[in-house]
């Protein structure tokens, strides 16, 4: 058995992000805006924040929890306050999907306006390497561990994780030669985090939601798409060398929006591509109803000894709250094709991978799903352990 595999029960866990508090979310934009920001009060708001999130998880009955991601604007743009050499570029835009808008522009103008993007404390400000990339503040990263640390002191959970962004979530590159020295140099400064997570004590989830969007890029024929993905991974693996992969593991899906997402690749695209990823863990979707059908994959593709698959058995773009018996019905589909040890149960994605104050799924509604995991996991644990 690894760190990550089950014993004699399905596990519950999930992506990560999750809703920050209203007056955590002031605290933030208040800083966005250098208007009437504290930083003593901030930093005292983000460590009870980061206590009250742990013991939600753990009343939900989570066996494996996180900080919520609660001190992050956002799950990748947080690494403007780590790294050196990015500049922060607002007049460069985000290509979000462009597949999906180009074909429902009535749709999407509106939703991002709205839904997504209209109450966010922070805009997403795109990030530019102009100078050699450094891991130069350790102190916000120090910081999250500590309070995690605090939190979760004497708690009877089988694991304790922080997310952490993968070498592709971070800018674009205008300083390295090639696209494969960038991601290389971002991921050897990320291994500055990487590294401290785990000597923390923690399970390190590597985020790249990226991986996915490769797939979806009209810019890109088959072969470009390939080797992009080949690129991902490489960087990830250099990063991660010697670390103890049982403890790592990735997570990758296809975007925080509810939308048509008739445009996402299968897991048949980028199978290959993940499972070249050198650690015990692999997180991705599976219960949007676009990829449901998709463990059928796991019947002509081997999973490795000792690795572990942790499907979605929750929706994170809708407010339908799953049955405990459809969660349990999903975890057996993979148990029966992977093994009961090797299926922890999860969410497709965060459920507020950027900090807003009407996040997709309300906050209510979210601890209302981990529990009906938790309900699930026990059903699908007592039929797999009889």
């Amino acid at each position: 058995m690894t760190v990550l595999q089950n014993k004699d029960r399905i596990q519950t866990t999930h992506v990560g992000s999750l809703w920050r508090p209203k007056d955590l979310l002031d605290m933030m934009k208040a800083r966005e805006i250098g208007v009437g920001f504290d930083p003593a009060a901030f930093e005292a708001r983000t460590k009870t924040a980061v206590a009250e999130c742990v013991q939600q998880q753990v009343a939900a009955g989570l066996d494996i929890i996180s900080d919520g991601e609660q001190s992050k604007v956002g799950f990748f743009s947080y690494v403007r306050e780590r790294l050196g050499g990015l500049e922060a570029r607002p007049e460069k835009k985000y290509k979000l999907w462009p597949l999906e808008t180009n074909a429902y522009p009535e749709y999407y103008e509106g939703y991002l306006k709205q839904a997504m993007m209209g109450n966010t404390v922070a805009k997403l400000v795109p990030l530019v390497c102009v100078a050699p990339i450094t891991y130069a503040n350790e102190s916000t990263l120090k910081r999250d561990i500590a309070n995690l640390k605090a939190a979760t002191q004497g708690l009877d959970v089988k694991g304790v994780f922080m997310p952490s962004i993968a070498p592709s979530g971070v800018g674009f590159n205008e300083y390295y030669k090639t696209e494969e020295e960038y991601f290389h140099a971002v991921g050897a400064a990320m291994r500055t985090e990487y590294k401290a997570i785990l000597d923390a004590g923690f399970l390190l989830q590597i985020d790249d939601p990226f991986l996915t969007d490769i797939y979806a890029d009209p810019d890109l024929d088959a072969a470009g798409m390939d080797r992009r993905a080949a690129m991902y991974v490489e960087s990830i693996n250099a990063s991660i060398k010697g670390l103890p992969e049982e403890r790592i593991r990735f997570h990758t899906c296809y975007g925080i929006n509810e939308g048509p997402r008739v445009f996402d690749a299968g897991i048949d695209k980028y199978i290959q591509h993940m499972l070249r990823i050198n650690v015990g863990g692999y997180s991705f979707e599976a219960a949007n109803v676009r990829h449901e059908h998709e463990y059928h994959i796991w019947e002509k593709v081997k999973l490795a000894p000792g690795k572990v698959l942790i499907p979605g058995m929750l929706n994170h773009s809708s407010n339908i709250v799953e049955h405990p018996e459809l969660i349990a019905e999903r975890l057996i589909r993979f148990a029966d094709r992977v093994g009961r040890e090797n299926v922890i149960a999860s969410a497709d994605c965060g459920f507020c991978s950027q900090a807003a104050y009407h996040p997709e799924v309300h906050p209510t509604v979210v601890w209302t799903k981990f529990k009906a995991l938790r309900e699930g996991a026990e059903i699908a644990s007592k039929k797999l352990w009889k």
